[in-house]
């Protein structure tokens, strides 16, 4: 998920959009525990979307606290 998408979706749609990728995560590592991925990389692409959700949501708290 590109960074210019992230920022177009509303503070509830990141919230879900966390948990959602959280536990896909959760379930391509129980997968590739047992038999292995195709490509191993989603399991890093996962982790770089979760980490550029989290920093999207962590910029909004903080513009919110500095406009308040």
């Amino acid at each position: 998920m590109k960074t210019s998408e992230i920022k177009e979706l509303s503070t509830p749609d990141l919230l879900e959009r966390i948990d959602t990728e959280r536990s896909m995560l959760v379930r391509m590592k129980l997968n590739h525990a047992i038999t292995p991925l195709d490509n191993p990389k989603k399991l890093r692409e996962a982790k770089l979307t979760i980490a550029r959700l989290l920093t999207e949501l962590r910029k909004r708290e903080l513009d919110k606290k500095s406009n308040s």
